[in-house]
């Protein structure tokens, strides 16, 4: 459970979700500031190209000894050497994924509602994605739960939760005060025209 102490901000990052610098240039700014975690969410395009990116994030984190997460895709975290992967409550069940991950391998599912959260831990989950917490572009058919929805989801499990969705400089405070023990961040450090002060704020802001 050690490990998953450097999920308190998670970078979670597609090439489309870059505007104004190169994606690895991004994520090599937010490891820079800090951040322990990166999760590669990549839901369409050439699968070479996105191979090429994943091994250029792998070696970064490796670099800094950050976790690696791949979204959705057990063959794509298996080639790149990820730490885990991150799935949906319609990707793959956690049994079956357990049946091929190497020992220490991570599994993050989503949840937004308690049962979700529930059934997740139940099933062998090492932390939960829980969100959206405010509304966000992200994710346009994303439902929001609210701070409210962080807290009884947080009451309901034993396992680490992070917070997802509209996290913004501002709001990482009282999102930490209802309990979440980290936050998923992907706009606010992606689409900035300074990642590095961005990642670096939002992580003062947790610490804080």
């Amino acid at each position: 459970m050690k490990e998953l102490n450097r999920l308190s901000v998670y970078l979670v990052i597609g090439r489309d979700d870059c505007v104004f610098y190169p994606p690895v240039e991004i994520v090599q700014q937010a490891l820079a500031a800090g951040i322990k975690a990166v999760q590669l969410r990549e839901k369409s395009g050439n699968m070479k190209d996105i191979i090429a990116f994943g091994k250029e994030i792998r070696k970064l984190t490796k670099e800094h000894q950050a976790l690696f997460f791949v979204n959705d895709r057990i063959d794509l975290a298996q080639i790149l050497e990820a730490d885990g992967i991150h799935l949906g409550q319609e990707d793959l069940p956690i049994h079956e994924v357990k049946k091929i991950i190497p020992s220490g391998f991570k599994i993050g599912i989503s949840a937004r509602t308690v049962k979700d959260a529930i059934e997740a831990e139940k099933a062998g989950a090492d932390y939960l994605g829980v969100g959206a917490v405010y509304p966000t572009g992200t994710k346009k058919n994303a439902k929001y739960i609210g701070l409210e929805g962080i807290k009884g989801i947080k009451d309901a499990v034993s396992i680490p939760i992070v917070a997802i969705g509209g996290i913004s400089e501002g709001r990482v405070g009282k999102i930490r005060k209802y309990g979440a023990d980290g936050i998923a961040v992907v706009s606010a450090i992606s689409k900035s025209k300074k990642p590095f002060q961005s990642a670096k704020k939002i992580m003062e802001e947790w610490e804080e």
